[in-house]
């Protein structure tokens, strides 16, 4: 491995923006690239899709993972989860816009998989988190070792799979009627803690992390609510303000980061602020120099996912459009010249040599003792970080894919490396793959996946929240 050569280059390209200090965002689509990265981020896309496509099962449904270690065609895995489907939905409207499969065989694919989100059993109008993705059973026990998995209503993936149905049903009016009357059923005020100014604890006005549904009532809820506000589930959030379902004021009372005082990675500094009635603490932390508002752990994803479809950076483009901006400068900036390690993009991902945890920054997450990056390097972070930093994931990319044997032109980029070690993952995953492919499209094909986040209810009620946010960044 050249990594020596890779680090100075990279180590000093990030250096001289630095230098420079905080550009100014600009709210538009991304400048042009020249015809070899295109031609580049195209061969990318085509490889990831057949990985998806791989994932995908005779019943219609795309599979949690597959295995690209072992020669010929690899097995879905027996479990899925709703976001994988939705990844898979999203993946294949992605590829017909790009020109990669035709306008027909996109709907046939979509077609298959909704008849087959058609046939899945559901509780309360949400599906479950695991089916067998072969035949569309709820799983109630886990297929790798038997243990006992207890039927859950997860509200941040059912997000997924509503934001890849919402996504067909704009590529395919055909589904539109089908989609529609499953959504229909989607209520999103089901996951949802109304605000008590008596008790706040008890009464947030925020979404709970989802219930056990076969409890009497609604079924038994998560101990936890979804507190802090840049993480992944705020696309539930968007979604529930978008169709009514959930007040607009339940955005501001989400966590910018966590009060003084209460026990977080660091004390934040910031101040209050009220916006349509609601007392906020826009608070924030600073890494190295840099201000912005935490996530949970400090992953990649859980700040950049929701991006690639609502466009939260042109509605709030010196508070959204800045911290995501710091945010990809900061994990760029810890691979590089803190850990030095000469890659950077932390995210949850597989563990190289097998299962699966959680790789962040710590510093840039609000979790006490939260993810760290052990040196492990997930390739979608990189792509997630196109819109903030293309030169810098490009490159960072090449280098993946030329000094470890982590892309191939059948499937893409493996899941992980550990880049100290060279160990690299065995596994694709459905989730990071169809993030890599949701990426390149925004990409390539600006506001190809964004159309339904820009139109109805996220124009209506959506916009006008993010235009008032102003970050104390």
């Amino acid at each position: 491995m050249n990594r020596r050569r890779f680090l100075t280059t990279a180590t000093a390209a990030t250096a001289a923006v630095c230098a420079t200090g905080p550009t100014t965002f600009a709210a538009t689509a991304p400048r042009a690239r020249p015809a070899s990265d295109t031609a580049l981020l195209r061969t990318w896309f085509t490889a990831t899709y057949r990985s998806i496509t791989a994932m995908r099962t005779d019943f219609g449904l795309t599979a949690d993972k597959i295995d690209a270690s072992r020669p010929g065609t690899p097995v879905p895995s027996p479990q899925t989860s709703p976001t994988n489907v939705g990844c898979g939905m999203w993946s294949t409207v992605a590829a017909a816009g790009l020109g990669v499969i035709s306008p027909s065989l996109m709907h046939d694919r979509l077609a298959r998989t909704v008849a087959a989100v058609e046939r899945l059993e559901r509780a309360h109008g949400f599906w479950f988190n695991w089916y067998d993705a072969h035949d569309g059973s709820v799983l109630t026990t886990w297929p790798e070792n038997g243990d006992p998995v207890r039927p859950f209503l997860s509200t941040v993936d059912n997000a997924w799979l509503v934001t890849g149905l919402k996504i067909a049903a704009d590529a395919d009016p055909a589904l539109r009627p089908r989609i529609a009357r499953l959504l229909d059923e989607a209520d999103w005020s089901y996951f949802y803690t109304p605000y008590d100014p008596a008790d706040p604890v008890a009464g947030p006005g925020q979404l709970l992390g989802g219930y056990w549904p076969d409890k009497p009532g609604n079924g038994e809820p998560t101990g936890f609510h979804y507190g802090a506000l840049n993480t992944e589930p705020r696309m539930a959030s968007y979604l529930g303000m978008a169709d009514g379902s959930l007040p607009t004021d339940h955005y501001w009372h989400l966590s910018r980061t966590l009060l003084p005082g209460m026990g977080q990675e660091q004390q934040p500094e910031g101040s209050y602020v009220t916006v349509d009635g609601v007392r906020v603490w826009q608070g924030h932390y600073t890494y190295r120099g840099r201000k912005l508002v935490p996530t949970w752990g400090g992953s990649m994803f859980e700040a950049l996912m929701v991006p690639l479809f609502v466009p939260e950076a042109e509605w709030s483009p010196k508070s959204w459009g800045t911290t995501h901006r710091r945010y990809v400068r900061s994990q760029i900036e810890h691979g590089l010249m803190e850990e030095k390690y000469g890659y950077w993009g932390f995210s949850p991902a597989s563990i190289p040599e097998g299962g699966y945890r959680e790789y962040g920054v710590d510093a840039i997450g609000m979790q006490q003792d939260g993810y760290n990056s052990l040196a492990v390097v997930t390739p979608h972070a990189s792509f997630l970080a196109l819109p903030q930093a293309p030169d810098e994931a490009i490159a960072n990319l090449e280098a993946l894919a030329r000094d470890f044997d982590m892309y191939d032109d059948r499937y893409g980029f493996r899941d992980s490396v550990n880049v100290t070690t060279g160990r690299v993952s065995d596994a694709l995953l459905a989730l990071d793959q169809g993030m890599i492919t949701a990426a390149l499209a925004q990409h390539l094909h600006y506001g190809l996946l964004q159309r339904p986040f820009r139109t109805a209810g996220f124009r209506s009620r959506v916009q006008p929240v993010l235009n008032k946010e102003h970050f104390s960044i």
